[in-house]
């Protein structure tokens, strides 16, 4: 009992309406195959009760083609069930290996986009050549090298000589800093 039409094809889309419609086909066969074991149970006997008496004969109290019948169609549904279980199983491994190869492009892109959105410092306007112990600056974390893209109101779009940044510290005086000077290090 394989899917048939568009969906036995290794290239399809397994959806989850798909995996229901399996589902609901398993479902019909386990209520077929109890409504064949209610018959045996009815007639007295179960899948591998004798049909014969002691004396090798049919048994006259039961209703052998009912039973053998039911017998037969007990076995051709378990093949079937086994089949739509292996189905299903199929199904299910199809749905959640193409989720997660989704959930992952999904991460990938959105990593691709935050790192292509991700802020990039303007270029440097000035190159530390000193830093006095003690000082300020050394209290700041700058040390001999770092570039700095910002200080305090200054940036490199309206730096244009050290003056800017001496007007800054100017007016800085004796205020406290919650957070150092914008340097590349």
């Amino acid at each position: 009992m394989r899917m048939t039409g568009e969906n036995s094809s290794g290239n399809s889309e397994i959806t989850m309406d798909d995996v229901k419609n399996l589902i609901k086909k398993k479902d019909d066969i386990e209520e077929q195959i109890k409504a064949y074991y209610d018959v045996l149970e009815d007639q007295g006997v179960g899948v591998e009760g004798p049909l014969v008496d002691a004396e090798g004969f049919p048994r006259a109290d039961v209703n052998l083609y009912q039973i053998r019948t039911a017998r037969h169609n007990i076995s051709c549904l378990q093949n079937d069930h086994k089949a739509i279980m292996a189905e299903i199983e199929e199904a299910l491994h199809k749905l959640h290996a193409r989720e997660k190869a989704k959930r992952e492009r999904d991460e990938a892109e959105a990593h691709v986009e935050a790192m292509e959105q991700q802020v990039t410092l303007p270029p440097p306007f000035a190159r530390v050549d000193a830093v006095t112990q003690g000082s300020p600056a050394c209290r700041a974390g700058l040390s001999v090298g770092d570039e700095v893209t910002e200080f305090g109101s200054v940036n490199t779009q309206n730096f244009q000589n050290l003056q800017n940044i001496a007007a800054v510290v100017q007016h800085s005086e004796g205020v406290s800093f919650g957070s150092n000077p914008l340097v590349e290090q």
